[in-house]
């Protein structure tokens, strides 16, 4: 059994035109649901021994407030093929991933994270914002055997349903 959860990158800031899309940093109020969402992770017992993210500003910074509340042995892996992926595309990065791995986070940016996730779980999830969180589990041995349709979503975590935006 291999549990995927796919981590969208916490708000981003607008507020530097100078900067590219990719450098983008994480702006007041993704600077604070991150902790508090990782936080909520950790006390519901939420936890990846493998960790993937998008290497743009915004996703890895989210990625690794999550990866220090979890307290991983491993690094977090970058993939440039994240930065507005597709769902193939994240499918692809996935599959790719070592067979002894049961529970996996990837960080990345929609739309290709909510369509994935849809795709995924044959699930209807209309949005997953910044900071959400969806589980999906899978009924194989190794990721390779991930397929569309071939999930089930176990949770959709929102900071906003889950009270963690002061």
């Amino acid at each position: 059994m291999k549990t995927l959860i796919l981590v969208r990158h916490a708000k981003s800031s607008w507020d530097y035109p100078h900067l590219s899309d990719f450098d983008r940093p994480l702006n007041k109020r993704g600077k604070r649901d991150t902790p508090r969402m990782a936080d909520y992770l950790v006390k519901q017992g939420i936890q990846a021994e493998h960790f993937v993210s998008s290497p743009a500003k915004r996703a890895i910074v989210t990625a690794k407030t999550i990866w220090d509340q979890q307290l991983s042995m491993h690094s977090i892996i970058e993939d440039q093929r994240l930065y507005h992926a597709s769902s193939s595309e994240i499918l692809s990065v996935v599959r790719e991933q070592e067979t002894g791995v049961t529970t996996m986070m990837i960080f990345g940016h929609n739309p290709g994270f909510t369509d994935c996730a849809n795709r995924l779980a044959s699930t209807s999830i209309d949005n997953i914002p910044t900071c959400g969180v969806v589980g999906i589990r899978f009924e194989v041995n190794s990721w390779n055997e991930v397929n569309f349709g071939g999930g089930s979503r176990l949770f959709l975590l929102l900071p906003k349903t889950l009270n963690v935006r002061a």
